[in-house]
């Protein structure tokens, strides 16, 4: 695959006729603002989707799969699963995702200013068409998993808008952008993950889901507050009020810390409740790694906030899939 190599003549035209560019032509970067590194069309692409954010989401679908009760891991290799995967992982996330860096480009110009948008990789027509395109596509997946979720699929284009788009702009808004992105993450997914391969839905059935998810969202909304100690200049100067930027970035890893860890031993207070006590204590065990790491995150919380997601998520992902095997212990 070919490079696209920068174009600096359609940079010009572009900033004096207000006319968008296609993929592969660059704008003049400005107060020191350097392009993205040159890449294929489909590595472009790929890297504007954001494959590291799919994860979480396609991993919650799993949690409310197994939860459901009627998920083997047979069920793998089948084309519904592929199906679910493709939808919560390039497909609806990478929508989200795009649709985030389309509404944040003015602000990404002065955090991460090597973003397509902002480097000028990618113009705003052609991201304008990537995110059409990429919508159609979540939702007619979604109904092929099943038709409820693609609503949810809706709900989750909705929400993406209402966290970026202004004039709502939950970012702004202290808390409610975190609650948002941790709801679209973690509960969506996971009631897909149930309603796919549930053979009867009802809100009764799905309760000890809805109460699990809603928990480990209160802990999400935690570790989503860790991923805005890189942006504080950038969310100070234009107005943003995230956890860093309010309280500062000391008391704000102390905040995000509570809150990861008592959502997840609320969670594990729950398993007792339904009386599954081994799941319970392994939910307990497991935020205990989570909690020394958190010492040199509150230290440090611009030095250590990729290295304690790197290490203490994979922990809080543990507990949500013991947690989707206790539900799933409880049906007949």
């Amino acid at each position: 695959m070919s490079e696209i190599p920068p174009d600096h003549s359609a940079f010009e035209k572009t900033r004096e006729t207000g006319a968008t560019a296609d993929i592969g032509r660059r704008k003049p970067f400005v107060q020191g603002r350097r392009p993205s590194e040159p890449l294929s069309r489909i590595g472009l692409i790929v890297r504007f989707l954001k494959p590291v954010t799919w994860i979480p989401v396609v991993w919650s679908f799993l949690c409310g799969a197994v939860a459901s009760g009627a998920f083997g891991w047979h069920e793998v290799v089948n084309l519904k699963f592929f199906l679910a995967v493709l939808l919560t992982g390039p497909l609806a996330t990478g929508t989200c995702q795009m649709l985030n860096d389309y509404f944040d480009r003015d602000l990404d110009e002065i955090n991460e200013p090597t973003r397509p948008i902002p480097g000028g990789a990618i113009s705003l027509r052609s991201a304008t068409i990537l995110i059409a395109i990429w919508s159609v596509l979540s939702v007619i997946t979604g109904w092929l998993v099943h038709p409820l979720i693609a609503l949810y699929v809706v709900v989750g284009i909705i929400n993406a808008h209402l966290y970026s788009a202004n004039p709502i702009k939950l970012k702004k808004r202290l808390w409610a952008g975190n609650i948002i992105v941790a709801v679209s993450y973690l509960v969506i997914p996971w009631v897909a993950g149930e309603i796919a391969y549930r053979a009867v839905f009802s809100i009764e059935a799905i309760t000890p889901s809805l109460i699990v998810a809603s928990l480990f969202t209160l802990a999400s909304t935690g570790t989503m507050t860790i991923n805005d100690f890189k942006s504080i200049e950038g969310d100070s100067q234009v107005g943003i009020r995230t956890l860093p930027v309010a309280f500062g970035e000391h008391k704000a890893a102390l905040i995000a810390s509570v809150l990861i860890n008592v959502g997840q031993l609320m969670a594990a207070g729950y398993m007792l409740m339904i009386d599954r006590i081994p799941y319970a204590v392994a939910v307990a065990v497991l935020v205990i790694p989570q909690f020394f790491l958190q010492f040199s995150l509150v230290r440090s919380p611009r030095t250590m906030d990729v290295r304690y997601n790197a290490i203490a998520q994979n922990f809080l992902v543990a507990g949500m899939l013991v947690c989707a095997f206790a539900i799933k212990s409880l049906k007949p």
